[in-house]
């Protein structure tokens, strides 16, 4: 079995909502290939697809949020509030939620379309 990786968020998080990667790797030095990036998803279905992943294989998968910044000023900006630590400090640990079975293709193309019609809103 493997390992997932999250972060731990308090309810109503607006964090949630945002679009979430999973990046996928070995879970050890035994195996030497570049990490899969995947997504973006939503929160729910992120964890459930991850889960399903590493269920079965000894792989590490870490689900976090993707911070859709539109230009070089947000980015840098999102860089400061990391670097002096002015940012909600939402530690990695391994996951606590029990993420239900994993979406159908046609759940996660819905997703898709959810989360572009927020990012466009």
């Amino acid at each position: 079995m493997g390992t997932l990786v999250t972060l731990h968020l308090p309810p109503g998080s607006p964090i949630s909502d945002q679009p979430w990667v999973i990046t996928i790797g070995s879970l050890g030095d035994l195996e030497d290939w570049e990490p899969v990036v995947c997504g973006p998803y939503e929160h729910a279905h992120a964890l459930a697809l991850a889960r399903a992943v590493v269920a079965d294989d000894d792989l590490m998968a870490v689900v976090e949020p993707l911070l859709p910044l539109d230009g070089v000023d947000a980015i840098r900006r999102e860089i400061e509030l990391a670097r002096t630590g002015e940012e909600e400090d939402f530690p990695p640990q391994l996951a606590r939620e029990q993420p239900g079975a994993p979406p159908e293709p046609a759940e996660v193309r819905a997703g898709w379309r959810r989360i572009a019609a927020r990012l466009t809103g």
